[in-house]
């Protein structure tokens, strides 16, 4: 098996649980007015969970995470990434909100934003602007 990564952390258990996390079925969808949503996966293949901590992007210089319950948005402080799991960043659920963005993004153009976690390293990914309306398909 490899390992995505390697850390020079200060212990040599070796067989201690990590987190690996990867990130995909990314998007945008193209703003319209001064904020933004970002929708994502995050799946967990390691032993150990994680946490969303938080999120940058060259785009706004405050970007939220929300999650929605009982139709109402709301900022939290972080998500937990289940070992063996995942985390779903989807309409009417949990995302990712840009609040102020410094210019409109096109379908077509890509979104940089590096992912904070608690325990894993960041990690950077470029969202897809999508139409204003792109939901993917649910499986």
């Amino acid at each position: 098996m490899a390992l995505g990564g390697c850390s020079s952390g200060g212990s040599d258990s070796g067989s201690a649980a990590e987190p690996e996390l990867k990130v995909g079925g990314a998007f945008m969808p193209q703003p319209v007015g001064d904020m933004a949503g970002g929708f994502m996966t995050v799946t967990n293949t390691g032993d150990a969970a994680d946490k969303l901590t938080s999120v940058t992007s060259p785009l706004s210089d405050d970007v939220q995470i929300h999650e929605t319950k009982d139709q109402k948005m709301r900022q939290v402080k972080s998500f937990d990434i289940p070992a063996n799991g995942e985390l779903k960043l989807e309409r009417g659920g949990s995302h990712i909100m840009f609040m102020g963005i410094k210019k409109q993004p096109k379908q077509g153009d890509k979104v940089r934003i590096e992912l904070h976690f608690e325990k894993s390293d960041p990690i950077e990914v470029d969202l897809p602007v999508e139409a204003a309306t792109h939901n993917p398909a649910k499986h």
